[in-house]
């Protein structure tokens, strides 16, 4: 049984994404959430939110106990990419990529 949310079109580069969700991925709800406390990225943020929703998901939905339930995946997708332009010198112009994700968290009791 697992129960997993889904963070949809967040405007941070999922490498950016990849790093925090890489510290948490297999670790139960406890350690998961002092990590993202005390992680200094904006991502962290994120996938608190994300994690928090995947928690109440298995609470509401399936009758878990929250504190047998442990990050079982955890990923980030890449959403879709603005393209914005950036004006140079004689003419020039350099593409920015705006990139987004999409942040998943599965969760599972032990």
């Amino acid at each position: 049984m697992e129960a997993k949310a889904v963070a949809r079109y967040v405007r941070i580069a999922p490498r950016k994404v990849r790093i925090v969700i890489d510290l948490i991925r297999g670790k139960s709800i406890g350690e998961a959430y002092a990590i993202l406390k005390y992680t200094p990225k904006a991502a962290s943020e994120v996938v608190e939110k994300v994690l928090k929703s995947a928690v109440a998901n298995a609470e509401h939905n399936f009758d878990m106990n929250s504190d047998k339930l442990f990050v079982a995946a955890a990923y980030a997708d890449q959403g879709p990419t603005l393209k914005r332009i950036h004006p140079r010198s004689r003419g020039q112009a350099f593409k920015i990529l705006k990139r987004s994700s999409h942040v998943t968290l599965v969760v599972k009791e032990r």
